[in-house]
């Protein structure tokens, strides 16, 4: 995956119920095989030489779902922070999650708070999961908080940051996938994707593995990035 490195990537991951229930099995099964998956990916993102990787896991909106199945989402959520925080200090991978705190279980935070400090000296990639995220309530929190006298750019950014628990440095989005076939965003990164390229398959996430992840980046190599400017002409 040469080019690859140095990219900001986010993945909203899409298709776990599907992937089940396509087999007759429940959905939680799908969520299961989902986190296997995200090994996979942060494994050869890191590989790739990926400078953050951003993962949607479990947004705002996903408290609507059946109770079984958000207890069901959270549980695996605290379950991969246990048994990945090793690994991935063994790659040297920092695991920041990023979104809302104050709803989620005490174990879970506690979790997260584990995670994010055991890893701290990582530097080979970020790995930023978002969980409660919502790109909407952060840009109004983050407006709330902003002096009278305005920000820029970059200073909004920073209470972006400040808002979502998220490492300041991480830098806008360069790529977006989206599995599952579906072709939005779902109030993901809002403000880090306006100059992100967007790609969408319509692999379910279970089903996205490296090779998947190969044909997204050759298709991102081939994109013209002009962000609002014209290309240099060529004699």
């Amino acid at each position: 995956m040469s080019g690859a490195g140095g990219l900001h990537i986010a993945i909203i991951m899409d298709g776990n119920g599907r992937w089940a229930q396509r087999r007759g099995m429940p959905r939680s099964a799908g969520h299961i095989q989902g986190v296997k998956a995200v090994r996979r990916i942060v494994e050869a993102c890191a590989h790739a030489g990926i400078r953050t990787l951003t993962l949607y896991a479990f947004s705002s909106d996903n408290w609507h779902r059946p109770g079984p199945e958000v207890e069901s989402l959270l549980k695996l959520l605290r379950c991969y922070l246990s048994t990945e925080t090793r690994r991935c200090r063994r790659h040297s991978i920092r695991i920041n999650v990023i979104g809302r705190r104050d709803r989620l279980p005490g174990g879970l935070v506690s979790a997260i708070e584990d995670s994010e400090r055991l890893t701290a000296g990582c530097s080979r990639m970020r790995l930023r999961i978002a969980v409660d995220y919502s790109s909407k309530h952060s840009i109004v929190e983050a407006a709330r908080r902003a002096p009278r006298g305005g920000l820029s750019a970059q200073g909004f950014q920073d209470l972006l940051a400040q808002v979502d628990h998220s490492l300041p440095e991480c830098g806008p989005v360069d790529l977006l996938i989206r599995t599952g076939g579906e072709q939005r965003l779902s109030d993901f990164l809002l403000w880090d994707c306006a100059y992100a390229e967007l790609y969408f398959t319509g692999h379910l996430w279970p089903d996205f593995g490296e090779s998947e992840l190969r044909e997204a980046l050759a298709e991102f190599s081939r994109r013209q990035r002009r962000f609002g400017r014209l290309l240099a002409e060529t004699a």
